[in-house]
């Protein structure tokens, strides 16, 4: 953990100058100077702070949160999840793909094991480890929580060590469910990215299936 991230140190969000990584700041100051009305930050959770579901995803989309300063917001990724999140009672309003569009999300928040976007969407793994304690101070952070969805493995190995969780106990796999404690259980699914969904590793109905076996969950 780094030196200045002590437990009393840590909040749920990275500073918007957080340096912690230096190959992802030098990336966003570069695209702060090709893009200066962009976002270009590391992206705070959205959502309510009583939710009872989070969803952790990768990282920033490039031209998706990057620029819009809201998780999900602005790519594909974010139709699909924003859709199924309004048909499932998560979110309430309409997904204009704009952080001016007036959604809510409803006993739910939305975060990222990386807070900042990584070039060629692939942080390293000591970029994961350095914004581990942002999520580990965000899931303390939700006195409501029950569920976490894992978007992803790099994000269910993320909720697993922020938890001090052994990865070999809670193998990732889609539509997999594990009661990690007495409070929490962990949903795991494929990413809502263009590539799973053009290639069908995901389709809508298998996405829709993890929130309708959370919604149960939580119900």
């Amino acid at each position: 953990m780094p030196k200045h991230c002590g437990p009393q140190a840590i909040s749920p969000e990275a500073p918007r100058d957080c340096r912690l990584c230096p190959r992802l700041a030098a990336f966003r100051d570069a695209c702060r100077a090709d893009e200066p009305s962009w976002f270009n930050a590391p992206v705070p959770s959205f959502g309510t702070t009583q939710a009872r579901l989070l969803i952790v995803g990768l990282a920033p989309g490039l031209k998706g949160a990057n620029r819009t300063g809201r998780p999900f917001t602005g790519d594909y990724a974010g139709e699909l999840l924003y859709a199924t999140l309004l048909e499932y009672g998560f979110a309430k309003g309409s997904y204009g793909a704009d952080p001016a569009d007036g959604l809510q999300l409803v006993e739910c928040m939305i975060s990222n094991a990386v807070r900042c976007v990584p070039p060629q969407n692939k942080p390293t793994p000591a970029e994961i480890a350095n914004c581990r304690p942002f999520l580990a101070a965000r899931i303390g952070a939700l006195p409501e929580l029950s569920a976490i969805m894992a978007l992803g493995r790099i994000a269910h190995e993320q909720t697993l060590a922020a938890l001090a969780l052994k990865r070999a106990a809670f193998p990732f796999g889609h539509g997999a469910r594990h009661g990690l404690n007495d409070r929490l259980t962990l949903f795991d699914s494929f990413h809502c990215s263009r590539y799973n969904t053009n290639t069908g590793r995901l389709t809508p109905k298998m996405f829709q299936e993890v929130f309708k076996a959370i919604r149960a969950h939580l119900s």
